[in-house]
C-alpha cells in the first residue's frame, strides 16, 4: 500500500493545496511557522479522521473559513482508492472512503495505517500509564484488526460492572449480582491481557537493536506489566472476587487490564522517571520503529512515517543514524526540517524534497550543499 498525494482544502494555513509523496523518504523543507507541521497533521488527518495535535477540531479550520476538507489518495493491488475527511464546526464529521460514507475510519478495512512523531508525543513515554495502555491497544489493532474488538467488549463489560457497583453501594443490588459480570468481565480480560503481551513480544526485541542504532548507549526494554497473572477466565474471575469489598467500597473496579502498564526502561531504571529528554526522544523514535517493523512483518503494510521536527535535537551521528533507517527500511516516512542539511546522506536520487512557503507547498531538488530549490 501506497500514499500517493493529499489534498487540502481550508485546512489550518493552507487555503488549497496539494503534495506528492515518494515512495520512500519525503522530505519537507522550510522555516519555522511555515506550515510544515500542518501538512504532516492533515495526512494523519486524512488517514484516521482524527488530528494528533488537538481534540478540539474547529482548530484545523481555516480562519474564516467554513469547513476544511483533507483528501487521501493511495494504492494497494487492487487499484487507485481515495479517502475524504470533512469537517466543519456544529455538524457531524464526513468521513467517505472510495465515495462511500463511513462512520468510523480507524475501523476500515484497507486504509492506509499511519504513525507520527510530534514533540509533544513524548507524553507517551512521560505521561500516564492510561496513554501508554491506549497505545498499545492501538498497536494490538495494528497487527491483528480483527483483535480491536475486544478492547471495546471489555470496555464495555467493565462500564457495566461499574455501574452495578455503584448500585450495590446505593443499596439497590447485592453482591451476588456481580457474579454473572464477573464471569464476562473475565473472559474479555484475559484476551486483552493475551493481546497486549503478544503486541509487546512482538516489538521487544526489535527496540532494543533499533535503540542501539539510533545511538543509545544502552538498550530500550520494553514489557508489559500486569496486575493479574491469570491466564484463564476462571481465575481472573476469582481475583475479582477476592477484591469484590474493595471494589464496592471505592465505587469502581480495581483489578484488570485497565490498571496495567506498558514500562519503558534504559539500563534497569525507568526511562519516564529517570531518563534525560535526549534519552525519552530517542527512545520514543526507536518504540515507532519497532512497531512499524512488526506491522510490517505481519501484515505487509507498514504504516505512513510522519516525524515532525525530529532532527533538529539530534546529533550529526542520530540524524545519519535515523535517516539510514527510514530509506532502509519498507514503507512510506515523511520527515520534517528547517534546515536541509540536517538530512544526511541524501543524494535526492531517492528522496523526495518538497519545500514549503508562503502557504504553497513546491516541488523541491536537492542541490549543492543541501539547498532546496
Amino acid at each position: 500500500m501506497r500514499v500517493v498525494s493529499l489534498s487540502l482544502r481550508d485546512f489550518r494555513s493552507y487555503e488549497q493545496t496539494r503534495l506528492t509523496l515518494g515512495d520512500g523518504l519525503t522530505v519537507i523543507a522550510g522555516p519555522n511557522g511555515a506550515g510544515k507541521t500542518n501538512l504532516l497533521e492533515a495526512a494523519y488527518f486524512g488517514c484516521t479522521g482524527r488530528s494528533p495535535r488537538t481534540s478540539n477540531e474547529r482548530e484545523v479550520v481555516r480562519f474564516g473559513a467554513p469547513a476544511a476538507r483533507v483528501a487521501v489518495h493511495f494504492e494497494d493491488e487492487s487499484g487507485r482508492h481515495e479517502i475524504t475527511v470533512g469537517f466543519a464546526a456544529g455538524q457531524p464529521k464526513r468521513v467517505r472512503l472510495d465515495g462511500a460514507s463511513i462512520e468510523r475510519l480507524l475501523d476500515a478495512p484497507g486504509r492506509p495505517l499511519v504513525s507520527v512523531f510530534l514533540p509533544d508525543r513524548l507524553e507517551l513515554i512521560k505521561g500516564p500509564p492510561a496513554l501508554r495502555r491506549g497505545h498499545v491497544d492501538q498497536l494490538v489493532a495494528a497487527l491483528w484488526p480483527p483483535r480491536a474488538q475486544t478492547r471495546r467488549a471489555y470496555a464495555q463489560a467493565l462500564a457495566q460492572r461499574n455501574a452495578l457497583i455503584g448500585r450495590i453501594r446505593s443499596g439497590l443490588s447485592s453482591e451476588s449480582s456481580l457474579l454473572s459480570w464477573d464471569a464476562q468481565l473475565a473472559g474479555h480480560a484475559v484476551r486483552l491481557m493475551e493481546d497486549r503481551d503478544q503486541a509487546v513480544a512482538a516489538i521487544a526485541e526489535r527496540c532494543r537493536r533499533i535503540s542501539l542504532e539510533l545511538g543509545l548507549q544502552a538498550e530500550l526494554q520494553v514489557s508489559y506489566r500486569r496486575r493479574s497473572h491469570a491466564v484463564t477466565p476462571e481465575k481472573f474471575a476469582e481475583e475479582l472476587r477476592e477484591r469484590c469489598a474493595q471494589d464496592v467500597e471505592r465505587g469502581f473496579c480495581t483489578h484488570g487490564p485497565h490498571r496495567d502498564e506498558l514500562t519503558t526502561r534504559l539500563a534497569d531504571r525507568e526511562l519516564r522517571a529517570f531518563g534525560s529528554q535526549g534519552q525519552q526522544r530517542v527512545s520514543l523514535l526507536a518504540l515507532l520503529l519497532a512497531e512499524r517493523e512488526a506491522i510490517a512483518a505481519q501484515r505487509d503494510a507498514p504504516p505512513l512515517m510522519l516525524l515532525d521536527d525530529v532532527l533538529s535535537e539530534l546529533d550529526p551521528l542520530r540524524r545519519r543514524a535515523l535517516i539510514d533507517l527510514l530509506r532502509s527500511a519498507p514503507g512510506q516516512s515523511v520527515i520534517t526540517t528547517t534546515d536541509p542539511d540536517h538530512v544526511p546522506g541524501v543524494d535526492g536520487v531517492d528522496v523526495r524534497w518538497l519545500e514549503v512557503s508562503d502557504g504553497q507547498v513546491l516541488e523541491g531538488a536537492l542541490t549543492g550543499a543541501g539547498e532546496v530549490t
